[in-house]
């Protein structure tokens, strides 16, 4: 197994604060927006951005929750193990909100459509946009795309990105792995 990197720390830090502009641009004040990490890996960069935006962007309060997806999956009850479900927690009201769905790696679109599925026991936001660290954009099996990405990345074969944080793994990096 080999692994290249794709995304150094610094250039990780760079994406991000590009980011968190290009919601400024289009939430200005959040007063209608809310930030919803997609558990397990979307909530590390949903508390990033959020950080950025309140220390960096001095933007007072970012609505910020975590949405555990696990049993909305399509393929849920395919897996030999038994699932472990992750927590959901969402403390403000999505009702008539502009939702920003954030997630590490937008890969085949089935994490987002579950994310779409699993938000309406919410409320009904008023529209809902897609906030990614890593686009592979040539692996879609549905038509989902990101309005905000940091980086495409076009892996192949049996090629995998993986996203390690300083609160998970140690440090902040992105890897292509082949396996």
């Amino acid at each position: 197994m080999s692994q290249k990197i794709l995304l150094s720390a610094k250039e990780i830090e760079i994406i991000l604060h590009r980011l968190a502009c290009q919601l400024i641009e289009n939430h200005q004040n959040f007063e209608e927006t809310v930030l919803v990490g997609i558990q397990p890996r979307g909530i590390f960069l949903a508390e990033r951005i959020q950080q950025i935006l309140q220390n960096d962007y001095k933007i007072e309060e970012v609505k910020t929750g975590r949405l555990d997806i696990t049993f909305f999956r399509d393929d849920f009850r395919r897996s030999e193990k038994p699932l472990e479900a992750n927590k959901t927690k969402i403390d403000f009201l999505v009702e008539n909100k502009r939702v920003v769905f954030i997630d590490d790696v937008l890969y085949t679109g089935r994490s987002i459509r579950s994310a779409l599925t699993a938000i309406q026991s919410f409320g009904r936001p008023k529209e809902i946009e897609l906030l990614t660290l890593i686009d592979r954009r040539f692996s879609r099996h549905l038509p989902i795309q990101p309005d905000y990405n940091g980086r495409q990345v076009d892996a192949i074969n049996e090629e995998k990105v993986k996203v390690n944080w300083v609160e998970n793994a140690g440090e902040d990096c992105v890897y292509l792995v082949n396996k």
